[in-house]
């Protein structure tokens, strides 16, 4: 039979003979004190233990004292969708690399990305990645949400599967949905992931990442709509990873994927562990791909889905007011024409241009449209647009 030689290659095949194998030598017992005999040993045991030694370096040996091993490997839990989960974890990989950006020469940050589009005739392709790639890690103390400027003439470093690098060239910046969309020239095709759109809380999710070995890092956890702080964006969904599992940095920019290997969502916070869902992102990928920009609307006020309250609160509301869905108005920018016409903290708005919205997601992918509509009509930035609420 033929022979693989995994020390050089997987695939690079060798027509001569195995060696023999080496064994752990012994001493019986007689023989033990034996002068001769233990000089004999002691060489032995020394081949024996080079043989050991070369044997764990190859790829193929190293699960026996890599560390840490995944949550697939080590969680029971998980033991009833294992083998999805690593059939989706090892499909999507193959899109997921690590970027690294340099400011002055200096360590900036880092962050995974996604190949999501190729141009074979210009050998390019770009990678969707974090806005925070290019912004300083500096975490505000009561926010929890990076600050700082977005550095836009960083040098960024793409890290290719195979442990080369090649430069990323920044052609598009997004701040408010945080997202940077980078053009690298790459010789070989690049795998490009699944969207999947629809999803539900408590759905089944694995954060992907790379550490900077590449190897993979995989966390479970699962889907959930909430209610935004104060200081978090309406679009936002939310990671609720496994309380046993580690907080794994420099995932931002990572996918968020679910049992078919299909990317729901970009982490854009590792830190709170927040994701902007693929539904809203494909809205920034059409309009960005039409209209070179991606413009919003802003209506002034910020907003608590009626529904992600807990059920007694709802309940209650129902009971006394009549109320059961809809957005409560939790805050009114001063001077805003939402504050003009008399809306005030503590309304409750239920429909928007005579549509029922229920969620914030529902209100932001609603507003994309309609900033859709306007640049349709070959209409301008910077202008008014009037939306109906009741």
């Amino acid at each position: 039979g033929r022979v693989c030689n995994v020390v050089e290659s997987a695939t690079e095949e060798s027509s001569d003979p195995p060696s023999s194998p080496i064994y752990e030598p012994y001493i019986p017992d007689e023989l033990a004190a034996d002068p001769v005999v233990r000089s004999a040993f002691k060489h032995a045991m020394a081949k024996y233990e080079a043989e050991e030694d070369r044997l764990a370096d190859l790829f193929t040996m190293d699960h026996y004292w890599y560390q840490p091993s995944s949550c697939l490997r080590k969680d029971r839990r998980l033991l009833s969708i294992r083998e999805l989960a690593r059939d989706a974890i090892l499909s999507a990989a193959k899109s997921v690399i690590l970027l690294s950006s340099f400011l002055d020469n200096q360590p900036l940050n880092k962050c995974c990305g996604l190949w999501f589009q190729r141009d074979g005739q210009r050998k390019t392709a770009l990678v969707l990645t974090s806005a925070h790639l290019i912004r300083k890690d500096d975490i505000h103390k009561w926010k929890q949400q990076w600050t700082g400027e977005y550095h836009q003439n960083a040098k960024v470093i793409v890290h290719l599967l195979d442990n080369k690098t090649t430069l990323g060239q920044l052609i598009y910046l997004q701040e408010h949905y945080e997202f940077a969309i980078y053009e690298v020239q790459v010789d070989k095709p690049v795998h490009l992931p699944t969207f999947n759109d629809r999803v539900h809380s408590g759905q089944d999710v694995f954060r992907l990442g790379r550490d900077a070995n590449l190897d993979i890092k995989i966390t479970h956890g699962n889907l959930a709509f909430d209610i935004p702080t104060r200081y978090e964006r309406c679009h936002y969904m939310y990671f609720l990873r496994d309380a046993s599992s580690l907080k794994l940095l420099h995932d931002d920019g990572g996918p968020i994927i679910d049992l078919e290997g299909k990317v729901v969502g970009l982490v854009n916070n590792q830190i709170d562990e927040t994701f902007v869902p693929s539904s809203i992102l494909h809205k920034c990928f059409d309009f960005w791909r039409r209209f070179n920009c991606m413009p919003r609307l802003h209506l002034g006020m910020t907003f608590s889905p009626i529904k992600f309250l807990d059920p007694i609160c709802i309940e209650r509301m129902t009971r006394k007011h009549n109320i059961d869905s809809g957005l409560i108005v939790e805050q009114v920018s001063k001077e805003s024409h939402a504050e003009k016409i008399g809306i005030r903290k503590g309304d409750v708005i239920e429909s928007f241009n005579g549509k029922h919205i229920s969620t914030t997601i529902e209100l932001e992918s609603m507003l994309i449209d309609l900033c859709w509509d306007h640049f349709d009509q070959r209409k301008k930035l910077n202008t008014e647009k009037d939306v109906s609420v009741s």
